[in-house]
C-alpha cells in the first residue's frame, strides 16, 4: 500500500485502534478512516455496508470490540460478549470481503488459548483443550473471526491477517473499577488510595469527576461533587482505603503485559509487510495461521501490583481476596512466529508502567480545573 492507501481503523478512539491510529500517522499514511460509535453502530449491519459503500476502504483494522475484566466476563455479561462481538466481526469482515477489500488486519487476544495451554503458548494450542471458563465466551467470537479470515483467504484469496495480542496496557486505556483490565484497574486503586493517604482531596475530587464511579446495587454515581462520606463508602466497595488496597486473587497467576504503543507498531509491521502465504508456507493443514503479539516475557500478579504500587508511590499496604477468581494460572504468548516476521518489542514492562502513571497524572491535569473544593462533612 502506498501512503495514500485508504485505511478505515475500527475502533479508533480506543487503547487498540488509537495506538494503531497514531503508528500509521507516525509512519507517513495520510488517509485515514475513522468513526466513533455515535456516527457508526458496527452491530448494525445495514449501517455498515453503507459505510463501505460509501467509503471504499482500501485495506480494514479491526480493532472494534466489546471487552472487559473478569468480573465482567464472568458474572455479568456472557452473553454480551458473545453476541456483540461475533455480530461487529460478521458486519465489518464481511462487508469488506464484499466490497474487495484485500487487506484486513483482525484483533483478537490470547485469551483463545485453552486454560491448561502448553507455556510458552504457540498458536497450534488453539483448540485443543477447554478454555478458561472466564472469558470463554469472549474468546469463542475471537477465534470465530480468526478462523472467518483464515478462511476466506483460503477460498477466496484474500489477505486477512489475525493477530493475538497479550495482556495490553498504555494511554487511554480504560480504567473504570469494576470493567477495566488488571493493570490500569490496580493502578488507579493504588492512585486514589495514595490521594486519600495523604488527604490530597482536589485530585481525588478531580480524579472522580473524569472518571466518576457507580458501585453495583448503588442508585448513585459519585464523582468529584460528592461528599467526602460518599466518596470514602463507593471506594470502600472497590477495596479502596487510606490503610490498604483490596485486590482480586491470589496475585500468583502469571502474566505477560505489552505496551499499546508496541503493539501498534507489531500490528503495522503485520499489517504492511505479513502476507497470508508467509505464514502458512510448508503446512500440510493450512490452520492457526494467526500470529501471536507479545514480549515473551512473564511476572505474578503480586510483582505487578509490587511494580505499580512503586511507580504510583502508594505508601498503604496491598492486601489479597482469595475468595475472588485468578483466572487462567499462566499466559505466556510462544512470539517466536513474530519474531521470525522481524518484529521484536522495545518498552520493558517497568518502563512502561512508569510512562503510563506519567501519562495518567498529565491526563488527569488536563482536565482538571482547579478548584478551591475542600471536604466537608
Amino acid at each position: 500500500m502506498d501512503k495514500s492507501s485508504k485505511i478505515y481503523v475500527a475502533g479508533h478512539r480506543g487503547l487498540v485502534g488509537s495506538a494503531i491510529l497514531r503508528n500509521l500517522q507516525m509512519r507517513g499514511y495520510t488517509n485515514l478512516v475513522g468513526r466513533s460509535h455515535q456516527e457508526l453502530d458496527l452491530m448494525d449491519g445495514v449501517a455498515v455496508r453503507r459505510f463501505f459503500d460509501e467509503e471504499q476502504p482500501e485495506a480494514v483494522v479491526l480493532a472494534a470490540a466489546h471487552v472487559g475484566g473478569i468480573m465482567m466476563a464472568n458474572s455479568r455479561d456472557r452473553a454480551d460478549f458473545i453476541f456483540q462481538n461475533l455480530q461487529i466481526q460478521q458486519n465489518v469482515i464481511g462487508e469488506a470481503w464484499r466490497h474487495g477489500v484485500q487487506r484486513l488486519l483482525f484483533l483478537g487476544s490470547t485469551c483463545i488459548y485453552p486454560r491448561q495451554a502448553p507455556q510458552p503458548i504457540p498458536e497450534d494450542s488453539l483448540l485443543t483443550s477447554p478454555l478458561e471458563y472466564t472469558n470463554e465466551p469472549y474468546a469463542i467470537a475471537k477465534i470465530a473471526g480468526l478462523k472467518l479470515c483464515e478462511s476466506l483467504n483460503l477460498q477466496y484469496g484474500t489477505d486477512y491477517i489475525a493477530v493475538m495480542p497479550t495482556n495490553l496496557y498504555g494511554p487511554r486505556d480504560n480504567f473504570h473499577l469494576e470493567d477495566s483490565h488488571v493493570l490500569p484497574a490496580m493502578l488507579r486503586k493504588m492512585f486514589l488510595a495514595q490521594c486519600l493517604r495523604a488527604g490530597d482531596w482536589e485530585t481525588l475530587r478531580a480524579d472522580l469527576n473524569l472518571r466518576p464511579v457507580k458501585p453495583r446495587g448503588e442508585a448513585v454515581q459519585v464523582n468529584g461533587d460528592s461528599s467526602p462520606t460518599e466518596i470514602e463508602r463507593a471506594l470502600a466497595r472497590y477495596g479502596i482505603g487510606p490503610q490498604a488496597v483490596v485486590l482480586w486473587g491470589t496475585g500468583t497467576p502469571l502474566r505477560e503485559f505489552l505496551w499499546s504503543e508496541d503493539m501498534a507498531d507489531a500490528s503495522v509491521h503485520i499489517l504492511l509487510n505479513t502476507r497470508f502465504t508467509d505464514i502458512c508456507e510448508g503446512m500440510h493443514e493450512i490452520r492457526n495461521c494467526h500470529i501471536n503479539i507479545g514480549t515473551g516475557r512473564e511476572i505474578t500478579i503480586r510483582q505487578l501490583a509490587e511494580e505499580i504500587r512503586r511507580a504510583v508511590g502508594f505508601e498503604g499496604e496491598i492486601r489479597w481476596d482469595s475468595s475472588k477468581p485468578d483466572g487462567t494460572p499462566r499466559k505466556l504468548t510462544d512470539v517466536s512466529r513474530l519474531h521470525r516476521l522481524g518484529w521484536h518489542h522495545t518498552v520493558e514492562l517497568d518502563e512502561g508502567i512508569r510512562r503510563l502513571v506519567e501519562w495518567y497524572r498529565a491526563d488527569l491535569a488536563q482536565a482538571h480545573t482547579p478548584s478551591r473544593i475542600s471536604p466537608q462533612n
